[in-house]
Parts: C-alpha cells; structure tokens; sequence
C-alpha cells in the first residue's frame, strides 16, 4: 500500500510538472491587465454587479487552465526530442505515461474554453480561437525559426485579448494591444533558442531591440498625460531591471545556463509587463494588484521549473 501511494504520488508531481506552475500566475495577469483596458476597472469595483466580478474570475482560471493545458500538450508533443535533450522529463522519464499527459492537456484546454463561454459568448469564441493557436504552435509551429515565436507570441496576445473580453468583444481599436505580448514573447522566444546549446548572441541582441520596442509602446500613449506617465515609470523601471540584467549576462557569457535564466526572467516579468499595461490605461493600483502575483511566480520557480 505504501508503494502504490508512493506512485500516485510521484505521478501527480509529475503532472504539476508538466503544468510549470511558476508560469501559471503570468497567465491571470495577462486577464487582469487585459481587463483593465477593457474598462473593467474605470469605475469602483464595488460597483459592478456580484456576476460581473464572478466573470472576471471564471476568465483568469479558464486563462490558467489554457496555460496549463498548453504546456502539458507541448512536452507530449517534444517527447522525442526531449528523450535526447531533457530524458529527466516527467513523460521521458516514465513518471507520466503519454497517455495520462495527453489527457490531462486536453482536458485542461477543454475546461478553459468551458469557462471562458461560461463568462460570455465573445470570451467563449476568444478561446476557442486561443486553444487552436496553442496546438498550432506545440504541435507544428514551433519548429520554425520564424513563426515558432509568432505563433507563441499570439498565444499570449490572444491570452490578453481574452481578458479584454470580460465585458464582452472590446472595439476593435483596443486590440491593438495585443501586438505588446506577441512581440515581447517572440523576443523571449528568441532567447529560448539557445537553451540546449547556447552560442545565440544575435538573437539576444534582437531580443533587446523588441524588450526595448515593447516599453517604448507602453509608455507612448502616456507621455502626454503626466499623472499617468508618472504613475507608469515605477512599473517600467522594474520591468527593465528584471529583463535586461540577466540578458546582458547572458550576452556576456553566453552559457545554456544564463541563456535559461534570461528565459526565466523573460517569462516571469510578464507579471509586471501586464502590471505596467494595466497602470498606464487605468488605475494605478490595479498594477500593484498584479504585481502581487510576482512572489507567487518566483516562491513556485524555486521548486518548479518556468521551462
């Protein structure tokens, strides 16, 4: 009995492996941010009604359970390779059979596009489209130089675009914020190139240039509103802390070692990206809330992998 209980234990670490926990608060942020350009938070929270907050919380975990999904599905997907490049994987392992993974993953996907049409139709059709993107990118895409870090650049604009959907579809004109995540995650997808082997120089360098693009949109739109350029700056600066230090690192020594930690903080600065997204189209302490997702994110990555 003792043995038996041992094996289910394991198995359910190695699902949670299979989930990188630490990247899961990333995706409830991109929700919150996408929310707050929404609208959602232009008047009180107090003021909208019981259902419309419950809305916003079905949307950050039909939000997680895409992540988590999606995750999953790609090491199904990479299990050859990663027989070769990461045998110490839960499914090349033989912790988690590619039948139990397989199910979880699409089970997760299933239950994020049930809650997403449980908020409303437009979030429920945002999903849809978000899932496709997701398998698109773990079962095909990302083997392309070009569009692997497309594919799993619109996996996150449309992540933020699902949060922009929590009053339903927003004008047209407000998806022009998703181009924020797409192109951050494509440079962070660029630095995750050299993770196996390292020698990746010219992509960090590009990487910098989108990090760089990226602030620059942020802060456009604020610059002529000093109370709110003020109120975005902090966000910024700590933003650019966490992302360039460890990819100057990485460029000067340019090791699979700190290659994977400029991924990690790539991934994990998502969380203030949104933070300052959200406190330059509203109220400043809607970018605090999602910052307090931060410690979340760095207390699971020291016990669980962000890649």
């Amino acid at each position: 009995m003792e043995i038996k209980s041992s094996k289910k234990t394991s198995v359910f670490k190695g699902c949670l492996i299979l989930m990188r926990p630490p990247n899961l608060p990333t995706a409830a942020a991109d929700i919150i941010a996408g929310a707050a350009i929404a609208g959602f938070f232009a008047t009180s929270w107090l003021l909208f009604p019981k259902e419309t907050i419950l809305d916003l919380l079905l949307l950050i975990l039909a939000s997680v359970c895409l992540y988590a999904g999606g995750v999953v599905l790609n090491d199904v997907f990479d299990l050859n390779i990663d027989l070769q490049e990461r045998p110490e994987r839960p499914i090349p392992s033989g912790v988690v059979s590619l039948k139990t993974a397989s199910l979880l993953g699409g089970s997760l996907l299933a239950l994020g596009i049930l809650l997403s049409f449980s908020c409303n139709l437009s979030a429920g059709l945002v999903s849809i489209g978000l899932a496709g993107a997701i398998v698109l990118y773990d079962a095909i895409a990302k083997h392309h130089v070009f569009f692997g870090p497309l594919a799993m650049g619109s996996c996150r604009g449309l992540n933020l675009l699902l949060g922009m959907s929590v009053l339903g579809l927003p004008p047209f004109l407000k998806w022009v914020y998703i181009l924020i995540p797409i192109v951050y995650i494509f440079a962070v997808t660029l630095i995750s190139r050299g993770e196996v082997h390292g020698n990746n120089k010219r992509n960090l360098v590009f990487s910098a240039l989108l990090y760089v693009s990226v602030i620059f949109f942020i802060l456009f739109h604020t610059l002529h509103v000093i109370n709110v350029l003020i109120q975005v700056v902090p966000f910024i600066f700590l933003f650019s802390i966490a992302i360039f230090i460890p990819l100057i690192k990485a460029y000067q020594i340019n090791s699979p070692t700190n290659i994977k930690k400029a991924v990690k903080a790539g991934v994990l600065s998502l969380v203030i990206m949104d933070a300052a997204i959200a406190s330059s189209v509203s109220k400043w302490w809607v970018g605090i809330i999602i910052l307090l997702l931060l410690p979340l994110s760095l207390f699971l990555s020291k016990r669980f992998s962000v890649t």
